[in-house]
């Protein structure tokens, strides 16, 4: 808090003599900015004559009212009670600090000291500007991309940290991948306790992992059905199923399409390497291969589902 009466215009004398202006105050910064729910502070300093002894010092917000450009002290206003910080003395230090800034309280800032003979304020202000909150733009995007995360805002900010799913992220700029999807948030390195709305960062791709489980299947001659998974995004919405039955898989036979391929009667004929392959608009690959080999009915006594995960 600072210390000075009370005094809602600047034509009241805090003092007995002289309110006299000029080169006794400097502002370090004239024009500080700030994000919404974040701290400024403003650096000032303030010098007198050897003679004087300083009393009294008070911080003021300029506003219009009636017409009038008055100077209302901060302890005069209610919506700085317990956010303003007088961080100065009665010497020559007279900074401020304002804490959990809102949007209102963008404006013009005046400093005013009293000795025992005269009362001075400074001449100019400070202009304070507080943004709404920082903010991050990220679009729809391909795996493999660039991606560089920027806080934007009208203020020119320091260093900036950022968040993922609540966890810090190492480094600002990345090359896209699957796992890098979520929601993005940021904030000025310092005030962590102030962040950003969450933007969500939406990574298309293939995202085709393969993973086969078990090796060479013995199928009964009852049945089987191979199931085809993708964790592609966006979802795959063609699935199309091959069957190789060389040693490469340079010749591949299409034998069906769906997520599902129904083998209901298992022959010799189906003997093979099975594949599919699951596409999104992005495109798509073929899994690895489920080997079937058919057993004779008398030594299956089951039927048997198989999955290959694309």
């Amino acid at each position: 808090t600072t210390h000075a009466k009370n005094n809602n215009h600047t034509s009241h004398d805090l003092s007995a003599g002289t309110v006299r202006a000029g080169r006794y105050v400097t502002f370090e910064n004239i024009n500080p900015c700030a994000s919404n729910g974040s701290s400024v502070a403003f650096g000032c300093s303030y010098d007198y004559t050897a003679e004087e002894t300083v009393q009294r010092t008070a911080w003021y917000k300029g506003e219009l009212r009636n017409g009038l450009w008055t100077r209302v002290a901060l302890s005069d206003l209610p919506s700085y009670r317990n956010r303003s910080e007088y961080l100065g003395d009665l010497r020559h230090d007279c900074g401020l600090a304002i804490h959990d800034l809102q949007v209102n309280d963008t404006g013009h800032y005046y400093f005013r000291f009293d000795t025992e003979t005269y009362g001075r304020r400074s001449k100019g202000s400070v202009y304070l500007t507080v943004t709404g909150r920082v903010i991050v733009h990220v679009s729809v995007i391909e795996s493999g991309d660039h991606v560089t995360l920027t806080c934007m805002t009208p203020c020119q900010l320091p260093s900036t940290v950022w968040f993922k799913d609540g966890l810090p992220v190492a480094k600002s700029e990345f090359q896209a991948r699957a796992e890098d999807a979520g929601n993005y948030l940021c904030a000025v390195k310092g005030q962590e306790s102030v962040l950003s709305d969450p933007v969500a960062l939406d990574v298309q791709c293939e995202c085709v992992y393969y993973d086969v489980v078990g090796g060479e299947t013995l199928i009964s001659v009852i049945g089987v059905n191979l199931t085809c998974s993708s964790a592609a995004n966006p979802a795959a919405d063609r699935y199309t199923w091959y069957r190789s039955t060389g040693s490469s898989l340079s010749s591949l036979l299409q034998v069906g399409s769906g997520p599902v391929l129904s083998l209901p009667s298992v022959e010799a004929s189906h003997t093979g390497l099975y594949l599919c392959q699951a596409s999104n608009p992005l495109g798509g690959n073929h899994s690895t291969g489920a080997p079937l080999l058919p057993v004779d009915e008398t030594d299956s006594e089951y039927e048997e589902d198989n999955y290959v995960d694309v």
